[in-house]
């Protein structure tokens, strides 16, 4: 009997520990894109510096009388959006070719010395959770090819250079906001795969799924606030 209540009191606690590992990780996802994204501190992030780069882009754009270089610009951008994009779905791909052998990904999974043993449910959940990630990867990076694509249409119908100021001034905020939120989505998306990284982590065990989206959190933080990309994108904007 006390056998049984101490393998009952094990089950228990690692199920616990596999149901606040990916809450823990998701409410981190979470709460640090809100930071980034929609926080105070998004006007001194890395994003914010870029996104003020943005808006100089676009005023300076309804200046010149050839805006060749801006779509060439522009299309690289959507070159960068799509291939991640195209990346994901192969990705999805792979999730679901292991969903459909999943016998045989849970037995090779269960051999690895140093992976705790889970039950055959819980393994097609860590399978689902991956698959949902990338899921949704593939949605803002779709979104953001198509804020891209309305950026090139607003910059075939840019006013003229020797338009008024505020039409043009009027004009860059616009467009610049419309490239803002297109890297917005795309950033999102780029971060699902940092989270996705982390959540590998749980078929070894969820103690090492939440070490690793610490360690991602403390990845993207110092990138967004600490990193010397970031000092120099603010340095310019002082010149």
């Amino acid at each position: 009997m006390n056998v049984f209540l101490m393998s009952l009191n094990l089950t228990l606690n690692a199920s616990t520990l596999d149901v606040v590992a990916p809450v823990l990780s998701f409410f981190l996802w979470q709460a640090f894109g809100y930071v980034v994204d929609y926080s105070r501190l998004s006007k001194i992030s890395l994003t914010g510096a870029v996104n003020g780069q943005r808006l100089a882009w676009m005023r300076r754009m309804v200046d010149r009388e050839n805006r060749i270089v801006d779509g060439t610009l522009l299309a690289n951008v959507m070159r960068s959006v799509a291939f991640f994009a195209s990346a994901t779905v192969l990705i999805l791909g792979g999730v679901a070719a292991m969903a459909s052998a999943v016998d045989h990904t849970y037995a090779t999974i269960e051999g690895i010395p140093f992976v705790s043993t889970v039950s055959k449910d819980l393994f097609e959940a860590k399978l689902l959770l991956l698959g949902l990630i990338f899921i949704y990867s593939f949605f803002k990076f779709t979104w953001s090819l198509r804020q891209f694509t309305y950026c090139t249409i607003l910059l075939g119908a840019a006013p003229r250079p020797d338009a008024a100021d505020e039409e043009k001034a009027s004009f860059a905020a616009g467009a610049a906001r419309i490239s803002q939120l297109g890297a917005r989505s795309f950033n999102q998306g780029l971060r699902g795969y940092y989270f996705a990284l982390a959540s590998l982590g749980w078929f070894i065990h969820p103690l090492a799924f939440v070490l690793a989206t610490l360690a991602v959190v403390a990845v993207l933080w110092r990138r967004e606030f600490h990193s010397r990309t970031r000092r120099a994108l603010y340095r310019m904007e002082k010149m």
